[in-house]
């Protein structure tokens, strides 16, 4: 089975070098894996909730592009794509945000923290806050659904809009598909064994901070001159350093391999001079990223190379987003309007009145049921609760297929007053009715 991995960066800054060992790197290598189909997209829409500087969106989109490019993304393996080019992705925000409780959007942890904010300055609740800020769960959710990712790699900040992804999928499926999953599930994917870099002072290497390190801009000279700035302690050379508490050692392992790791520790405890060491790290880092850099001057110097590649990669993401959009907006009732003989109609909405129908559904105890109703709706079955509608449908589908067969090994009760003749009947006669179906579709197709 081919998996989807889906990740999305947001426009609006210039990629540091812990946004490359955290990030860029590993989604990269894990590209690579095979039966994997990744999606990377560049989330400019997402950008504008953040930050209203054209300027600055304009030059994040190059740069972050760039950086992706330069380290090594293969457009050729992965989809690579701008979030604004896909126009099916703002169409699929609309459909999802009539299916999405208010309520929901209340929880979520972007909007409450910026509440919260305003109160303790006492202003309105709702000060400063936008539409897209509280909405931006639901936009998340159409970047996901659309190419229905199984796996999405986040930060456990993020972890809420997965679960929010996942709850508007399951109301979506419940309402139009009609026993069909349109969506897949999505699934967080916490990738805890990725590093997480201190920056100059040993806090997360963050721009909020302002203790980041270069990853291309500003050449050799900037990323030596950050190195020089990181926070040591104030051993002289000669004197034994402790490297498990130094973090330039944290930095120099993210490049190093292990024998290069041993000798740097051992060196230190030996009494390595924190300038030498320094320069150590420079020229490590230096080894990896120079060619790199290179490759990111030259794109940045030819946006419109880039500009080539982002449009390949939106043509690629429409071939799967166009007809996955027609299947939703069918599902909705947005269809286009055919002539179709009224006598036929009514045939076959006769035939079908005279089959018995299962129907799949979710309580509010958030549970998923299905039951059987006889053709005048009398209820023969009765499931158990299932947390997943997907193993509701697929017992649904078990009885469409297999007919009375399942009963002895499926979840379900007869209803009251019903016999089980009664509900063999019914599932021999829904069986055959299926199998009419399947015969009719083989010969015309």
């Amino acid at each position: 089975m081919t998996v989807r991995v889906l990740t999305g960066i947001t426009t609006t800054g210039t990629p540091h070098l812990g946004n490359y060992v955290g990030a860029i790197r590993p989604a990269i290598v894990a590209s690579r894996e095979a039966g994997v189909e990744s999606y990377f997209f560049l989330a400019d829409y997402h950008a504008l909730i953040k930050c209203d500087d054209p300027d600055r969106i304009e030059r994040s989109r190059l740069e972050i592009a760039a950086t992706w490019l330069a380290a090594g993304l293969d457009t050729q393996r992965v989809t690579f794509y701008r979030q604004s080019d896909v126009p099916e992705i703002t169409e699929l925000n609309w459909l999802l945000t009539c299916v999405t409780a208010k309520g929901q959007m209340n929880r979520a942890h972007a909007y409450k923290a910026a509440v919260d904010a305003n109160g303790v300055n006492a202003e309105d609740p709702d000060a400063g806050i936008t539409m897209g800020l509280y909405c931006y769960p639901i936009l998340m959710a159409a970047d996901i659904l659309l190419f229905n990712a199984h796996r999405v790699p986040v930060g456990r900040d993020q972890v809420q809009h997965i679960e929010m992804a996942r709850d508007v999928a399951q109301r979506f499926n419940h309402t139009f598909g009609k026993g069909r999953e349109l969506f897949v599930l999505p699934q967080a994917e916490i990738e805890e064994s990725v590093a997480t870099l201190p920056g100059l002072d040993g806090r997360k290497m963050s721009k909020s901070y302002d203790n980041t390190v270069p990853l291309f801009d500003g050449g050799p000279k900037a990323l030596k001159d950050a190195i020089a700035r990181i926070v040591t302690d104030s051993r002289l050379p000669g004197e034994p350093k402790d490297p498990d508490s130094a973090h330039l050692v944290t930095i120099h392992d993210a490049f190093a391999d292990a024998a290069t790791r041993e000798a740097f520790r051992a060196d230190l405890r030996a009494g390595l001079g924190w300038g030498d060491a320094k320069q150590r790290v420079v020229k490590l880092i230096e080894y990896h990223v120079g060619p790199m850099r290179e490759r990111y001057a030259q794109l940045v110097a030819h946006p419109e190379q880039i500009e080539e590649v982002l449009q390949a990669g939106a043509a690629k993401a429409r071939a799967v987003a166009t007809p996955f959009l027609t299947e939703l907006r069918q599902a909705v009732g947005l269809r286009t309007m055919v002539a179709a003989p009224q006598a036929k109609a009514a045939k076959a909405q006769a035939v079908k009145a005279d089959v018995p129908a299962f129907k799949q559904y979710r309580e509010f105890d958030g549970q998923f049921y299905f039951k059987l109703t006889a053709a005048d709706g009398t209820l023969l079955l009765q499931s158990q609760a299932f947390a997943e509608g997907r193993e509701a449908g697929t017992w649904v589908k078990r009885f469409k297929t297999d007919g009375a067969a399942v009963l002895a090994e499926a979840p379900v009760s007869l209803a009251e007053g019903v016999a089980r003749d009664m509900a063999e009947a019914a599932l021999s006669a829904l069986q055959a009715h299926e199998a009419e179906l399947e015969a009719s579709k083989a010969a015309k197709g």
